[in-house]
């Protein structure tokens, strides 16, 4: 009882602070670079998918697990074989709607010294650059889209049937 509260109150607590704000904190914790940007983005995308997959888990219907709880199945066998198949497809597209935000974000992230390509912009932007800003972005662009292929491929191939 005590538990399952503190895990939803960590979950809230951590998908409640935006990227941005964790970015900036991690910056002053790790330094600037790539680290701070991928420990911003674990951070909010650990509260986020935890929330949505608890959600998930819970509105699964439970017969298909009891019925294996009753047959003398464990519950991790339960779990695999009763409740996992019914909810995977959701898990999935989560997991992958996440993962397509998180590139996004790691290029806006990279403004606030969290690193990467947001980063490299930031510097051929404020130096005048136009040319290897235009570059960056058009990395970003081409980023976006091969990820956004990738997940369109793996929602057809494991998600919608």
């Amino acid at each position: 009882a005590v538990a399952p509260a503190l895990a939803r109150l960590l979950l809230n607590a951590l998908r409640a602070v935006p990227e941005l704000v964790w970015a900036a904190l991690m910056v002053l914790a790790a330094g600037l670079g790539p680290n701070a940007g991928t420990l911003a983005l674990a951070l909010h995308t650990a509260g986020v998918l935890g929330r949505l997959f608890a959600e998930a888990l819970e509105n699964t219907p439970k017969a298909p697990a009891e019925a294996i709880r009753l047959a003398g199945g464990g519950a991790l066998t339960a779990f695999l074989y009763g409740t996992l198949p019914a909810v995977w497809p959701q898990l999935l597209a989560y997991l992958l709607y996440r993962w397509e935000n998180n590139i996004r974000m790691a290029s806006i992230l990279g403004f606030v010294g969290a690193g990467g390509l947001g980063q490299q912009l930031y510097f051929s932007l404020s130096l005048f650059q136009q040319a290897q800003a235009a570059t960056v972005i058009l990395g970003m662009l081409v980023l976006v889209l091969g990820v956004d292929l990738l997940s369109n491929w793996a929602r057809q191939r494991w998600v919608v049937r």
